[in-house]
């Protein structure tokens, strides 16, 4: 997402390496888990469907979350391909996390709102190689209940493990060879959407 001056319209897009049928989003999780999230192609049993579950369409944002899969029980890193229907599915059905009154009207609307959704949306500040935030903003989508389920058990097409390539990213900005390390990101473009899909999601 890319922010407008103050006191104009804001223009809103979601990031992401994508194809025709397919995005990629990314989490970190500890490696049990992870491991056999990869070598299975879906989450296993211990992976809860109760729980809500954020996916970030950006890398970047993800090595800020779980600190380039140093951190306690997020030391692996997975990009998680899904169906971009499953994803717009889950824009439309989606509510921001925050109240904003010339969206949502009065507070208790949105607070019903926010409760009855299976989706919710954030806009956290785009992070760059040495993880500090940036003038713009990345979406983060928090799927529950229906959603959640949804996630697991039809719309993902692959799980790759980044854990390997997050480290080396790491170690090259690390080493003062911050062009080489962009290099190696993924590659994150414009996803086309309806202009509706985020009309209700602008910050």
């Amino acid at each position: 997402m890319s922010d407008q001056p103050a006191g104009r319209r804001r223009h809103v897009e979601v990031r992401a390496r994508h194809t025709e049928s397919t995005l990629t989003v990314y989490q970190a999780y500890n490696p049990d888990i992870g491991r056999a999230a990869t070598r299975h192609g879906r989450f296993p049993s211990s992976w809860s469907r109760e729980r809500m579950t954020w996916i970030k369409p950006s890398f970047l944002w993800m090595m800020y979350r779980c600190g380039w899969g140093t951190k306690k029980d997020q030391e692996t890193v997975l990009a998680v391909e899904i169906s971009r229907e499953g994803f717009v599915w889950a824009l439309r059905n989606a509510c921001l996390s925050h109240h904003v009154p010339e969206l949502h009207g009065d507070a208790a609307a949105w607070k019903q709102r926010l409760r009855q959704a299976p989706a919710r949306v954030q806009w956290d500040p785009e992070r760059d190689l040495w993880l500090r935030p940036l003038p713009y903003r990345s979406l983060q989508l928090g799927l529950a209940g229906e959603a959640a389920a949804r996630y697991a058990d039809e719309w993902i097409t692959g799980i790759e493990d980044m854990t390997p390539l997050a480290a080396e990213i790491r170690a090259l900005v690390r080493a003062g060879e911050p062009e080489r390390a962009a290099g190696m990101l993924p590659q994150e473009r414009p996803l086309p959407l309806d202009g509706e899909v985020l009309a209700h999601l602008r910050a």
